[in-house]
């Protein structure tokens, strides 16, 4: 394998034996940044415990694709027909092409969340897509439907099919302690009330077992408002505990954020954890609202898409660092940046 030839810690958990697995792991999660020409994809990892970016050949990576991760694997799907999904692991190069995720109607969603999640002590793993359309001609409603994928049966089901009523889905969702969370948006004309532009629905998947699955009634029902006027909201899953990362809109002009905050999910209600020092906002130089975020364990990253530079936040200890300067370097000014964690397993 050429990720083995890297350096001798990567040898060593290429070829390790999995009782020896254990010791080899990094204690914290990787960055992969790549940026996309007109020919190739070119990516490079990040290691924040040596502090070091190594040139990374990520399988199956494209320009159209978008990826979570869940305990070492990474779920990818084509964010062009958003049916064709792959599960790898970018360690040992291992990977699987699921059967396509189900259409709506037989037609390309307007939106289409991806989630992933994977049993530690089993292995088994679990794909959600939650899909969004537009009911014709009816700007308000919005179909939206969730698929998911168990590699055990090796097939896809549909638990929850729907109408939401004054709200939209996005592409932004998370598996979190066996239950789904899904970012919502609102299509009405909201006045005075910038904090309430965007929702987060929850599905307990265990209710695909039983006879009472919720309805799209309880769906909204049970809907908690977004801490903020939010801009590029994230949500992640940070060992089993749920985490948005989004820009705080200005009161007057919510498209326009003014900072950068972090909050937690805790009984139902948000938690604010941190916000971006001014100092690092202004840091990323070309800095504008569009930017990603993602992590895992207790680890954020966020980067800006316009620029290479990232930066970390580590939830246990508080505490925002640049990462060692990126290999990556802007040769044109349209050129974008973009990434998303991962466990090496």
């Amino acid at each position: 394998s050429s990720s083995g030839l890297v350096c001798r810690r990567w040898h060593e958990i290429v070829h390790a034996q999995r009782h020896a697995w254990s010791k080899t792991v990094p204690e914290k999660p990787w960055y992969f940044m790549f940026t996309c020409s007109q020919d190739a994809v070119s990516g490079f990892a990040y290691d924040p415990s040596l502090r070091k970016w190594y040139g990374f050949d990520f399988p199956c990576i494209e320009r159209s694709n978008w990826a979570t991760s869940s305990s070492g694997l990474v779920c990818l799907m084509d964010s062009e027909n958003r049916r064709s999904v792959l599960v790898c692991n970018p360690i040992t190069k291992d990977w699987k092409r699921l059967p396509d995720a189900p259409a709506v109607g037989g037609r390309t969603a307007d939106y289409s969340g991806l989630a992933f999640s994977v049993d530690r002590s089993t292995h088994r793993y679990t794909v959600a897509v939650a899909r969004s359309s537009q009911v014709p001609s009816e700007y308000y409603q919005w179909e939206f439907s969730i698929h998911l994928y168990d590699s055990v049966s090796g097939t896809w089901a549909t638990p929850f099919t729907g109408v939401l009523l004054g709200w939209r889905g996005g592409d932004e969702c998370v598996i979190c302690d066996g239950v789904l969370y899904y970012l919502v948006y609102s299509t009405g004309v909201v006045m005075n009330d910038s904090e309430h532009r965007h929702c987060l629905v929850m599905y307990d998947l265990d209710a695909r077992h039983s006879s009472s699955s919720s309805s799209h009634t309880s769906l909204l029902s049970m809907a908690i408002p977004a801490p903020c006027a939010l801009t590029c909201g994230r949500l992640m899953n940070l060992s089993e505990r749920l985490v948005l990362v989004g820009g705080i809109g200005k009161q007057d002009r919510p498209g326009v954020i003014k900072g950068i905050g972090i909050w937690e999910l805790r009984r139902k209600e948000w938690h604010e954890v941190a916000r971006m020092p001014h100092r690092y906002f202004q840091g990323f130089g070309e800095f504008d609202d569009v930017f990603a975020s993602c992590g895992a364990r207790d680890l954020i990253y966020i980067q800006s898409y316009g620029s290479p530079a990232l930066l970390t936040f580590e939830m246990n200890h508080r505490s925002w660092r640049w990462s060692a300067k990126s290999p990556v370097s802007k040769r044109f000014p349209l050129q974008l940046f973009t990434g998303f964690s991962f466990e090496p397993r």
